[in-house]
């Protein structure tokens, strides 16, 4: 420990150890880091082992007191230094160019400021004023699932390339990949493969910040209002790792998907990970500029499909095992778990939906699940249900093109008129039992040869343009029937 003698006292260097302690930051967190947050700092007093960090602004000085405190006792300890306390508070002198010395006149004048503070004492606990930026640190406020893990996915044929991906990108594996791309349906397991990821990245040291396409959007916009964006930029890319969910909700902003792309590209820039999901891939995406989706694309897309039954049948009995823990008295025998795997259409979460609706059947009425049991409780009695109607078809397609329902009635022939129309009417012989001359009657009283040209058409498209097949299967998920649960 450097010493100096102060008024006939031997103390300890305050400043040469402060100087050291922020190459020793440097070194710990990376110049990014580094300089957006502790470069700021300045050495604002220090009085009977009392020290004072200043900072210049107040969201910087929350961020420092919530997040980085702890690292600078810890630097300070590994200097041979002991401050009995350290504060955080609102810089009343500028911060230093370079070494982070104090102006001399300022040594020991016990410089106070009116500004809050925030106190860590030598323990480590932290009390903090209540100027804190609540808003600002809410963009870390999501919990991970401690169950939803790589091992706890259940994989087959349809998702067995997105686990794979997902499982070797969080690993470290892909290290020359900076973006993963994951899309799929409602409920076919991303949220699960994006918390697992998140999970496999804090076990491995990385800052992961976890968000909702929703949660970025608000947590943006409030900034724009407050006109306080560069806060916000600072404090998103402080995260080592980016993890964005249903990212098909950042396209209701233009504002927010200019600021996502820059998000993207300077992380890309630091050579950090970015993880997405969203519910189609990026070409299909609304409301995004060809910019975003080529910079989404240029990244390691995987889809995620719809199980098959064996795997359907494997998630069920995965949940019948843990749910067994909690209630070993309840037990849904093979066949009846075997009659739930046989609904095609249903996605992952609506099979555990329909699994834990009867295993709470059971648990409270105490009776025995039989397969007729099951069919009353849940209604798989006649499971079809209600029929998509050519109406449905109809508004659903339009609504994904963009395009009025009238659009399909008239004579137009542009192509981006013919092609969705095009797609309506296969969608429409596909799920339902409309017979080719009534379909051609509800598309504008047109022949029935142009609805089978149409259902030949998109047919073979489906077969040539990967891309186009998965818009297809994304319109006809939506509009498949679903058993009631």
């Amino acid at each position: 420990m450097d010493m100096v003698q102060v008024s006939g006292k031997t103390v300890p260097d305050w400043r040469a150890a402060w100087a050291a302690v922020r190459e020793r930051m440097r070194r710990e967190l990376g110049d990014p880091v580094f300089d957006a947050w502790i470069s700021p700092l300045n050495l604002e007093s220090f009085d009977a082992d009392e020290l004072k960090i200043g900072a210049a602004k107040p969201f910087v000085r929350n961020w420092v007191a919530n997040h980085y405190v702890d690292r600078l006792q810890q630097a300070f300890r590994a200097e041979g230094f002991a401050p009995a306390s350290l504060a955080i508070v609102i810089s009343a002198t500028p911060a230093p160019s370079i070494g982070g010395a104090i102006p001399r006149e300022a040594q020991h004048q016990g410089l106070e400021t009116p500004a809050s503070v925030s106190y860590i004492s030598p323990r480590g606990e932290a009390r903090t004023g209540q100027g804190d930026d609540d808003t600002s640190r809410g963009l870390w406020n999501r919990m991970l699932h401690p169950q939803q893990t790589f091992d706890s996915f259940i994989p087959g044929p349809a998702n067995q390339f997105g686990h794979s991906a997902a499982r070797s990108f969080a690993d470290g594996q892909q290290t020359d990949i900076p973006l993963l791309y994951i899309h799929g349906g409602f409920g076919f397991g991303k949220t699960h493969l994006l918390n697992a990821a998140a999970l496999e990245f804090r076990k491995r040291g990385k800052r992961t910040l976890f968000l909702r396409a929703e949660d970025f959007m608000r947590h943006f916009l409030g900034a724009l209002y407050r006109k306080d964006t560069l806060a916000f930029k600072e404090e998103l890319r402080t995260a080592e790792v980016l993890i964005i969910d249903d990212l098909q909700h950042i396209c209701r902003s233009a504002a927010t998907a200019s600021e996502f792309l820059y998000t993207v590209n300077a992380f890309a820039d630091l050579r950090r990970r970015v993880v997405i999901a969203a519910d189609r891939p990026p070409a299909a995406l609304e409301g995004l500029g060809a910019d975003v989706k080529s910079r989404l694309a240029g990244g390691l897309c995987v889809g995620l499909d719809k199980p098959d039954r064996d795997t359907r049948l494997a998630i069920l009995k995965s949940r019948a095992t843990e749910f067994s823990r909690h209630k070993p008295d309840v037990v849904l025998p093979q066949s009846v778990l075997e009659r739930i795997a046989d609904l095609e259409d249903a996605s992952p979460r609506e099979l555990i939906g329909v699994f834990t609706k009867l295993a709470t059947y059971a648990d409270l009425t105490k009776k025995p699940v039989t397969l007729e049991v099951a069919e009353e409780a849940v209604g798989l009695r006649g499971a079809p249900g209600a029929k998509t109607s050519i109406e449905d078809i109809q508004r659903k397609t339009a609504e994904f093109y963009k395009l009025d329902v009238k659009d399909f009635h008239s004579p137009q022939r542009a192509r981006r008129v013919a092609r969705p129309r095009q797609v309506a009417m296969y969608l429409s012989r596909k799920l339902t039992t409309r017979s080719l001359p009534e379909i051609g009657r509800r598309f504008g009283g047109r022949d029935h040869t142009t609805v089978l040209h149409a259902c030949r058409r998109i047919e073979a498209l489906v077969l040539e343009d990967a891309l186009f097949r998965q818009e297809v299967d994304f319109l006809s998920q939506m509009l498949q029937r679903r058993p009631e649960i």
